[in-house]
């Protein structure tokens, strides 16, 4: 049962100010990512409260919240990709494995190509199966064709749809299924073997079928990649993460290992809310 029976989703209610509730096991993480004192503001309303938190290396970190609570704008901070939105300001930092992500010098297009990014829904671009793939290598100049089909080849397998297109490589992507779409999107991000994959909802548009083979692929990238992913899915969350930060209203309101916050958390709202009684 939780230990602390007050309801900080009252607290914020009532306009106080609430800290975030860190379990331990946090402490002997080996972080790769790290959320320092962060806050971010669309024009005048803030979304993002004072969040803290380091995300483990090698290992899947899920956040989970309701809807509206601030889990994909956070997502969208660790590549920036909130830049580009003209009233979007921010305080605090963020670190990718000890380097500001935010610093004046850094150079943006270069630090997302060291971060995969999976969206809601499938994107694959018009053109071939294996043009998508191999996309962000020929962006950053890669033209020797035996190096393409490594890369091609090794990131299908990688996201388990090889066996599906190798041979119709040259088809366009647009014909392949939901579900092969989105793989087909992991594939691409994973190609030029970035440090951190994010991964905002990826199954929310897919069938059940779908989103059991996305699920058995995240698990099968733990271990090669650091996987952040944002889920509304609460059994999704249980099955595929390490660690599961819960947020509220922009704020982190418990974070911990999975096993703990969905059978032992320390908090009376992240209890209600994992099992299913608000939100």
């Amino acid at each position: 049962m939780p230990q602390d029976t007050k309801s900080i989703v009252k607290a914020i209610a009532n306009g106080e100010e609430v800290g975030s509730h860190i379990h331990k096991a946090l402490d002997d993480v080996d972080p790769i990512l790290s959320v320092e004192n962060f806050n971010l503001h669309y024009g005048e309303k803030q979304a993002l409260f004072n969040n803290n938190m380091v995300i483990p290396s090698m290992q899947i970190t899920a956040l989970i919240g309701p809807s509206g609570c601030g889990k994909s704008t956070l997502l969208r901070s660790v590549n920036r990709m909130n830049d580009l939105i003209d009233i979007v300001r921010i305080s605090g930092d963020m670190k990718l494995n000890g380097e500001s992500i935010y610093d004046p010098n850094v150079d943006v297009i270069e630090l997302r190509k060291r971060m995969g990014m999976v969206f809601q829904k499938p994107n694959p671009f018009p053109m071939s199966i294996f043009e998508n793939v191999v996309y962000p290598l020929r962006i950053s100049g890669e033209r020797n064709k035996a190096r393409l089909e490594e890369v091609c080849e090794r990131s299908l397998r990688k996201a388990a749809i090889w066996d599906e297109v190798k041979d119709r490589l040259d088809e366009n992507a647009l014909g392949m299924s939901g579900g092969q779409q989105q793989r087909l999107c992991i594939a691409r991000a994973i190609a030029s073997d970035p440090e951190v994959l994010l991964m905002d909802e990826p199954c929310s548009a897919l069938d059940p079928i779908a989103t059991g083979k996305i699920e058995e692929l995240i698990h099968e990238l733990k271990g090669s990649y650091t996987v952040l992913i944002v889920t509304h899915n609460m059994q999704q969350a249980a099955r595929a993460s390490d660690f599961t930060a819960f947020m509220y209203l922009g704020r982190l309101i418990e974070y911990g290992p999975t096993s703990d916050i969905f059978t032992n958390p320390h908090l009376h709202d992240t209890g209600e809310y994992v099992s299913g009684r608000f939100g």
